[in-house]
């Protein structure tokens, strides 16, 4: 008898980031590191969230470097563009047509209570546009799009997904089965890491919000000095208590995260020592971690034509699927087809 039984379909992930800032230790740590491993398990779509960015004013020519400074540097994280798909938001159109879909599907009173918007909006209080209230409308296109099964999301953005839920499911109760329900996905691995300025905040990708955000690009000598004016406490004893001690806990967790070592173990290694030798064993781990990244995406950037193909390739595949979910809900809601 033959066997006819097909490998199981994988399971669709979906994540963006927003070329509005650079990618730093912590986009690293928290989230980056682990994209590559999860193409084994996972059909995977990563994109540059560049509509998203322009919800605060960017300098067009820092944006597209940045934007390109992205793609290298998920390539030389390890993402590999075989094995992902790679894509600029702004290079598959379905985004903006399908997000002006979902604004009439979402509610102002929904979108009214977003504390992103609210934050955003306290820091930016010249420029509170349509696009900063909606824009959770179109992070929802840019999940069902793709009938992503799950969104890889820290708690700031578990919100989010909650209302791509709700208007899935509105959607789907007035036409029928159109959209995939997304699930957050929490990932089991993945280190919290906060600003050296202010251990109290997360590391932030804006360097006017941070100044200890330590970036995949920067030199050894500027890590090295960031790591070196890190706050730490006064008490001068290496140990992991993330309630009184936050920014030594805070150089634990990125050496561990860097060395592979637990608590107990860094704890050992430096009982009897200054913060001093401390920070500069964190900060010497740092720079070789990031070594070989920021070379890697400086070899990539100077390739161009790599960069193009791989834009090119990705944006094809990901217009491709985009493109089916699309038709299907302009038919639903009663346009004439092309």
């Amino acid at each position: 008898m033959t066997d006819t039984m097909q490998p199981a379909k994988k399971k669709r992930m979906l994540s963006g980031i927003k070329p509005s800032g650079a990618l730093t230790l912590g986009s690293y740590l928290g989230a980056i590191r682990n994209w590559k491993d999860r193409a084994e398990e996972f059909d995977c779509y990563y994109f540059m969230a560049d509509l998203h960015s322009i919800t605060v004013r960017q300098n067009p020519a820092d944006l597209r470097r940045r934007s390109l400074e992205q793609l290298a540097q998920y390539i030389a994280c390890g993402i590999d563009p075989e094995k992902n798909v790679l894509f600029f938001q702004s290079h598959v159109h379905q985004h903006a047509e399908l997000g002006w879909v979902l604004n009439c599907y979402a509610m102002f009173g929904e979108l009214s209570r977003m504390t992103q918007f609210k934050d955003k909006s306290a820091k930016n209080a010249d420029n509170i546009n349509g696009g900063l209230f909606t824009y959770p409308a179109l992070m929802a296109a840019d999940i069902l799009l793709y009938q992503a099964d799950y969104v890889p999301v820290g708690e700031d953005q578990k919100q989010h997904v909650e209302l791509t839920r709700d208007i899935a499911k509105r959607f789907n109760s007035i036409y029928g089965d159109v959209f995939t329900m997304p699930e957050p996905y929490i990932p089991k691995v993945g280190a919290r890491i906060m600003s050296l300025a202010n251990p109290d905040a997360k590391m932030s990708k804006s360097e006017n919000d941070d100044p200890g955000r330590v970036t995949l690009m920067d030199p050894p000598e500027v890590i090295m000095r960031l790591f070196k004016r890190a706050i730490t406490d006064c008490d001068a004893e290496v140990r992991y208590d993330p309630e009184n001690k936050k920014g030594v806990s805070n150089l634990m967790t990125i050496y561990s995260a860097t060395t592979g070592r637990s608590f107990a173990e860094i704890e050992q290694e430096f009982a009897g020592h200054g913060y001093g030798d401390f920070k500069k064993a964190v900060g010497e781990s740092v720079v070789e971690l990031l070594r070989p990244i920021r070379e890697e995406t400086c070899r990539l950037l100077a390739d161009k034509a790599y960069l193009q193909k791989v834009m090119a390739e990705g944006a094809e595949k990901a217009s491709y699927v985009a493109e089916k979910t699309l038709r299907k809900v302009y038919k639903k809601v009663g346009f004439v087809a092309r």
